[in-house]
């Protein structure tokens, strides 16, 4: 068992409610597999303006910032990384001798997870499901490192699909159009798209019955990304595996956006495997 002194380097993640985050489990894991002197909490906290101030106060490394703070930090924060800024959303905060800076590690998870399993989204015509936080992040991240040639975002919240497709345009130039999210709509769009970014909760456990794409509408051009990671296959992606598609699963960007984090934190490389390990085997209780 760890010992824990005065020199340990205390890390954690705040947001509301916790109870199911996998991180603490994934980082003091990995802290333990670099032999390192680090410690992972956990901090549910209503209010994130304390517990920044308390960052400060205790000299906490680093925090990982999840719903629904990850927009209500920033004001706290003494300097925001370009991409974070741009989504306007931080999910890691590091401390530097009492400087604490924002990033936003989604969306390079998710491009690393893209390419990882052979979807390119450069010069890509590119279909969005969903216009929130996910969507923010990812579809900023492809616009300023790996541009597609045009965008269609679907979503379900008016204000929110129409700020973020304005966000997009403003900010970074690339050609982005937004619809609602219906099956007429997907049925019209669908078909001229290269590859699926599903960045809505619709398959996530216990609900993973459920799908927004019809089989029948799957095509054989057609690359697909789905953000959740459990389960680790859901509807959309088992089907579009049994077409022979090409998929990617949120699994690989959960595991990437943690271990760019701990390398922030810690300054060495994640070990990649074992988190990957902790994360299936918490996924299998």
């Amino acid at each position: 068992m760890q010992t824990i002194t005065t020199k340990t380097r205390i890390c954690g993640i705040i947001g509301k409610p916790l109870g199911h985050s996998l991180s603490p489990a994934i980082h003091n894991a990995s802290y333990h597999e670099n032999n390192l002197d680090f410690v992972y909490l956990a901090f549910e906290v209503d209010d994130p303006g304390p517990a920044i101030q308390g960052m400060r106060a205790l000299n906490i490394r680093g925090l990982s910032v999840t719903i629904p703070h990850k927009t209500a930090v920033i004001p706290f924060l003494d300097e925001i990384e370009e991409v974070a800024r741009k989504i306007g959303a931080v999910n890691t905060i590091v401390n530097d001798r009492g400087r604490l800076t924002g990033y936003n590690t989604d969306g390079t998870a998710a491009l690393r997870a893209l390419r990882e399993a052979g979807i390119e989204t450069r010069g890509k015509s590119v279909l969005v499901l969903g216009s929130g936080g996910a969507a923010r992040a990812l579809t900023f991240t492809l616009a300023m490192k790996s541009p597609p040639a045009s965008l269609k975002i679907l979503g379900v919240i008016p204000d929110e699909l129409k700020n973020l497709v304005r966000d997009l345009r403003e900010k970074t130039g690339v050609t982005v159009s937004g619809e609602p999210l219906e099956e007429s709509v997907l049925q019209r769009f669908l078909p001229e798209s290269e590859i699926l970014l599903q960045t809505t909760p619709v398959g996530m456990h216990p609900h993973s019955d459920q799908t927004l794409v019809p089989d029948r509408i799957l095509h054989s051009r057609l690359q697909v990304f789905e953000v959740i990671y459990n389960p680790r296959q859901t509807r959309l992606l088992r089907e579009a595996g049994t077409r022979g598609l090409t998929v990617a699963s949120g699994l690989e960007m959960f595991v990437y956006q943690a271990a760019d984090q701990f390398k922030m934190f810690t300054g060495e490389e994640a070990p990649l495997a074992l988190m990957r390990k902790i994360v299936l085997e918490k996924l299998a209780l």
